[in-house]
C-alpha cells in the first residue's frame, strides 16, 4: 500500500490548527482488526480509546523528537487506515516512527503460525484463526505496559482506569482539549509518593511506580530490550518477576505482551472462568489448571487466555 501525503486542508480542535496525514500499514494474513483490539482491557485505557460510533482506534503517540501526533486506526482490507493529526507537518522519518509504533502496538511482525497450525488441528480452538484471534494489543514501549500491569493488581477494573487516567491526565503531554500522552519515566520519576497517593490514587503501588519510572529514566533498567532479548523464558521470567510490585500473574502477563506464553497469569478473573468452562464452577489448584494447558508448550498462555475470553470474539464491541 502507498503512503498518501499530509492533505492540503488543515483541520481544528478546540481552536487549534492541525495538519493531516494519511497513512497506510499493512497487515498479515488473517489479521483481525478488532480481534485484536478487544484482545484485553489496553484499549479501554489512555492514550488508547475505542470510538463505537466513527468505528475506529484512537492513540496519541509521542516520538522520539517530542512531536505528539493523534492516530485514528480504521480496519481496511489487507491494510489499516491511519488518520495522523499533529501540529506541524510530518517528516518522512516521523512517518516511519509513527508507522513502527503502530506495527509494535498490534503486534503485526509477529510470527503465529506455529501456534495457528496448533489451533487449526485442535477442534475446540478452531474458531481462532478464521477469527483472526491470537495477537495481544500492547503499548508503543515496554514500559507503559509495564506501569498499567502494576496499576492492574490487586484492584477492580474501574480502579485501574481511574489510575491510567490519572497518569496520562497529570503527568503525560497534552495535545489538544484532553487528549494526553502516556507519561514518560523522567515525567513519572519526577514526582513525590504523596502525589502519587493523593492525585494518581495509586495506592500501595505508588513507591512501586516511582522506583521503576527512576531506574528507567537512570538508565539503570533497560526494559525495552525485553522485546528482543535472547533470554530462556523462564530467565526472562524472572528477570521481570524482580520488579517490585510484579507478581506471577503480572510477570505472566507481561510475558505474553513480550511474545513469550509460557505463562498462564492466573488471577481471579481467569480462575473464575475456568472453574465455569472446565469444572461447574468447582475450584481446583493453580496446579490443575496449568496441567490442563501444559500439552499446549511454549504456546499455552495464549490458548489459555483466548479460551477464557472465546465470548469477546462473538461481538466486535465486546466491552
Amino acid at each position: 500500500m502507498t503512503e498518501r501525503n499530509a492533505t492540503d486542508e488543515p483541520s481544528y480542535v478546540e481552536g487549534a490548527m492541525l495538519i493531516t496525514t494519511n497513512l497506510s500499514i499493512q497487515t498479515p494474513p488473517h489479521f483481525g482488526f478488532w480481534s485484536t483490539v478487544h484482545s484485553h482491557g489496553w484499549c479501554a485505557l489512555p492514550p488508547f480509546h475505542v470510538d463505537k460510533h466513527r468505528r475506529t482506534l484512537t492513540r496519541l503517540l509521542d516520538l522520539r523528537d517530542g512531536t505528539l501526533v493523534h492516530c485514528e486506526l480504521r480496519d481496511g482490507s489487507g491494510h489499516i487506515v491511519v488518520n495522523v493529526q499533529s501540529h506541524k507537518k510530518l517528516v518522512d522519518d516521523q512517518r516511519e516512527e509513527i508507522k513502527a509504533s503502530l506495527r509494535e502496538a498490534l503486534r503485526l511482525r509477529e510470527d503465529l503460525s506455529e501456534f495457528y497450525g496448533v489451533a487449526r488441528r485442535t477442534p475446540r480452538y478452531r474458531w481462532v484463526h478464521s477469527a483472526g484471534a491470537g495477537r495481544l494489543l500492547r503499548a508503543p514501549t515496554v514500559f507503559e505496559d509495564v506501569v498499567k500491569m502494576i496499576c492492574t493488581t490487586n484492584c477492580s477494573w474501574a480502579l485501574t482506569e481511574t489510575v491510567v487516567g490519572n497518569l496520562t491526565r497529570f503527568l503525560g503531554k497534552q495535545f489538544a482539549g484532553d487528549i494526553c500522552s502516556f507519561p514518560s519515566a523522567d515525567a513519572l520519576a519526577g514526582v513525590s509518593e504523596s502525589f502519587m497517593r493523593r492525585t494518581i490514587r495509586s495506592g500501595y503501588r505508588s513507591p512501586y511506580l516511582l522506583e521503576l519510572a527512576e531506574r528507567v529514566a537512570g538508565g539503570r533498567l533497560d526494559l525495552e530490550s525485553w522485546r528482543s532479548s535472547s533470554l530462556p523464558s523462564g530467565d526472562l521470567f524472572r528477570e521481570v518477576r524482580s520488579i517490585k510490585g510484579i507478581g506471577d500473574y503480572a510477570a505472566g502477563n507481561i510475558l505474553k505482551l513480550l511474545g513469550r506464553y509460557d505463562y498462564l497469569g492466573l488471577d481471579s478473573w481467569v480462575r473464575g472462568k475456568y472453574y465455569e468452562l472446565h469444572k461447574r464452577g468447582r475450584r481446583v489448584s493453580d496446579r490443575t489448571i496449568e496441567r490442563h494447558y501444559a500439552p499446549f508448550g511454549r504456546w499455552r498462555g495464549l490458548f489459555f487466555w483466548l479460551e477464557m475470553t472465546r465470548e469477546w470474539y462473538k461481538q466486535k464491541f465486546p466491552f
